[in-house]
């Protein structure tokens, strides 16, 4: 694609942007509880920005907008039931984290049952946000600059592993948080200008429905092998954004530094709001392809990138370059600090025997090189992405070998005295060889369904080896807790709205 003088202002204007943020939090660094939760100080809008920013990347323009391409509006299901899910942590799992004062999601893992919960989870999470989601990232940013650019991907994921691990090394969560939301008005400027232009050459949003009605059924056949209705409404779909949503440190690190309870719980309603309309800027774009290149276009995950090749007017390339730059570096630096943040404080620091408070600055040194040393190693795994087909299915199926026994144990240790230790490292370690059994013995069993029922297995074994001697004691609060717990005015009735949004989607679009 062909930059002309207004495409480099463009991008330079967002480069500056994104250097003065960094330059200005950064100064504020001074210990670990600066580097890792940004001094317990974020607003609600910076909150409900930077769930999003990291959540949207270039696994969804290139991996969410393939899977439109392929069966359609039905992927949206993963940013709607999001919506319903992001309502739900807010109530439930959101206060319990603030209240015992965790840096890290495997830290409360430790106060409910045992170090070794905490130790196994922890590792599996820093091994995952390498091989899966970061690497995944990075060689899906690669592929769509590739695409666009003309840039051989490795040399894509190079530079942006550079310009994400720099900034995030030198400004911890803080600048991560705050240039999340610089990421989002470009990558939503971008992703609206993209899809104006998309429904324009096909005639607008009605005739894109005539033409491709089966594309536009948001429920597909319970035999689906990827979007099966019983997996998206009763199976795996909750597994997976409960855990995405609720125990997944880079999206739920923004709202533990959150200044307050209520903070926490106004970003998370306003993030649950700007998912709902996320399909419209991606997805759509993914059935105009299909609509102007099907039978033409050799891989689906090229649906996003071809569309913007051929359709984007000289002058706006510079604003669609800093969107994507936007969605990878907005997940690279979230994912980053979260896995170093998990490395230092859950493994780190404790082999060391450190403690955060008299050993903060030493820590906040080791996070800083652990963030490099990450990002380096996702950047070195991408080849091994880039052989394992679509994005989106491949990142959402390899999540769901371990988060049903994740979300097992916490939800029980959430709501049930007596799950035990033991519990809850047989749910940790068994997820995996249990997802693997399934696949051997019904190999055509969608992952989604898969996911349902090895959580609901994994439920099994902690209730199997529950505390029969009676309850077993609950973590302590933090006396006092960090922050004020005091909840939200009117959460329920803006949660509600957007339950009612949600299930008027699904009537509209069913």
């Amino acid at each position: 694609m062909h930059l002309n003088d207004l495409d480099y202002a463009v991008f330079a204007v967002y480069l500056l942007a994104l250097s003065l943020v960094v330059w200005r939090v950064s100064r504020r660094e001074r210990d670990s509880v600066d580097y890792f939760l940004a001094g317990r100080n974020l607003t609600w809008w910076v909150i409900g920005c930077s769930l999003v920013a990291s959540n949207i990347s270039t696994e969804h323009f290139v991996g969410m907008a393939g899977s439109g391409f392929d069966v359609g509006l039905a992927i949206a299901a993963y940013e709607w039931m999001a919506a319903v899910t992001i309502v739900f942590v807010g109530w439930l799992f959101l206060p319990r984290f603030l209240r015992h004062g965790v840096y890290t999601i495997p830290e409360y893992l430790q106060l409910r049952y045992s170090p070794a919960a905490r130790t196994v989870f922890a590792a599996v999470m820093v091994i995952n946000f390498i091989f899966i989601a970061l690497a995944t990232v990075l060689y899906s940013g690669g592929l769509a600059l590739q695409a666009i650019f003309g840039v051989h991907w490795p040399w894509g994921v190079v530079v942006l592993a550079l310009i994400g691990g720099a900034y995030t090394v030198w400004g911890g969560l803080a600048a991560a948080v705050y240039t999340d939301v610089v990421h989002l008005v470009f990558l939503l400027a971008g992703g609206v200008i993209a899809t104006w232009i998309g429904l324009r050459q096909v005639g607008g949003f009605s005739a894109l429905m005539e033409a491709e009605p089966q594309r536009f059924d948001a429920i597909l056949p319970a035999d689906h092998p990827d979007l099966p209705w019983v997996g998206v409404f009763f199976g795996g779909m909750w597994v997976a954004n409960f855990f995405y949503w609720g125990c997944n440190q880079y999206i739920v690190q923004g709202t533990l530094g959150a200044r307050n309870l209520a903070e926490g719980q106004r970003g998370i309603l306003m993030a649950a709001f700007l998912k709902l309309w996320i399909p419209f800027i991606v997805v759509i774009p993914g059935i105009v392809a299909h609509r102007l290149y099907a039978g033409s276009l050799p891989d689906k995950d090229m649906a996003y990138p071809h569309l913007i090749v051929q359709l984007l007017p000289t002058g706006l390339a510079g604003l669609m370059l800093a969107a994507l730059l936007g969605a990878v570096l907005s997940s690279v630096d979230s994912m980053t600090n979260s896995a170093s943040t998990i490395f230092t404080m859950d493994l780190y620091a404790r082999l060391k025997r450190a403690d955060p408070q008299r050993d903060a600055v030493r820590l906040l040194k080791v996070g800083r090189w652990a963030t490099a040393l990450i990002v380096l190693a996702a950047a070195a795994w991408t080849p091994v992405v880039s052989s394992a087909g679509g994005v989106f299915n491949y990142i959402q199926n390899a999540w769901l070998f371990f988060t049903p026994g994740v979300l097992a144990a916490f939800v029980l240790g959430f709501f049930w005295p007596r799950a035990s230790a033991r519990g809850a490292m047989a749910a940790l370690l068994g997820s995996i060889p249990l997802s693997l059994a399934l696949m051997q013995v019904f190999p055509d069993l969608a992952f989604l369904n898969r996911g349902g029922i090895v959580f609901l297995l994994c439920c099994g074994l902690i209730a199997l080896l529950a505390d029969r001697r009676g309850a077993v004691r609950a973590p302590a609060p933090a006396a006092p807790a960090p922050v004020d717990l005091t909840p939200a005015r009117g959460y329920w009735a803006v949660g509600s709205l957007v339950l009612a949004t949600v299930a008027g989607l699904y009537w509209y679009f069913g």
